[in-house]
């Protein structure tokens, strides 16, 4: 991303928006690609501050929308009784567990939730069951948005110094963060062979 690129940044945060709110889109192979390009920009410091505010507040700014419309879900009808299935469903102690943990290290678990491919919408739903006012989600998601981002531009720095072309750093971070976020799901497939 540059800054002379008027399209760059506003489609990053675009995108990331829409990834925080549509869990499809790969947003850290997102930040990681454009990483590279700054990376290879004539002043990348700035170029990396801009990308990690422009990527880790549409990621923070998704997450909180999606927060609330769970929360608002989980206060009509429909969602109450959806609520009482998921804890009837949930043994008791394990619920209890992972409140608990949640109340002593909520910035770590909201940060791991963040870098760990799909443990993002299972820690937010563990939020919205243990009743967690907005702005605490608020508190601890913020400083969560920043790792991630940072996280997934270190992965774009380090693709994009090994090239001296932009092009081929982009891929290489594309294809190590694919293979990042693909690892947990190999790794449990291959344990439950």
């Amino acid at each position: 991303m540059t800054p002379d690129g008027a399209v760059g940044y506003p489609m990053l945060f675009l995108l990331v928006l829409a990834g925080a709110l549509v869990p499809v889109i790969p947003t850290g192979a997102l930040v990681s690609s454009g990483a590279v390009v700054a990376f290879h920009h004539g002043a990348p410091g700035v170029t990396l501050g801009v990308e990690l505010l422009v990527a880790s507040t549409a990621a923070f700014l998704g997450d909180v929308a999606l927060y609330s419309l769970g929360q608002r879900g989980m206060d009509s009808r429909g969602g109450t009784r959806w609520l009482e299935r998921i804890r009837d469903r949930a043994p008791q102690e394990r619920m209890e567990q992972a409140q608990d943990r949640l109340r002593r290290h909520a910035v770590a678990v909201l940060v791991l939730s963040r870098l760990i491919p799909g443990g993002r919408l299972p820690v937010i739903l563990a939020c919205l069951v243990a009743h967690w006012p907005l702005r605490r989600f608020v508190r601890g998601n913020a400083p969560a948005c920043v790792v991630w981002a940072a996280t997934y531009q270190v992965i774009g720095v380090l693709g994009g110094s090994l090239f001296d072309e932009p092009w081929k750093g982009v891929v290489a971070a594309v294809l190590l963060t694919l293979t990042i976020s693909a690892a947990p799901a190999a790794w449990s497939h291959y344990r439950d062979r």
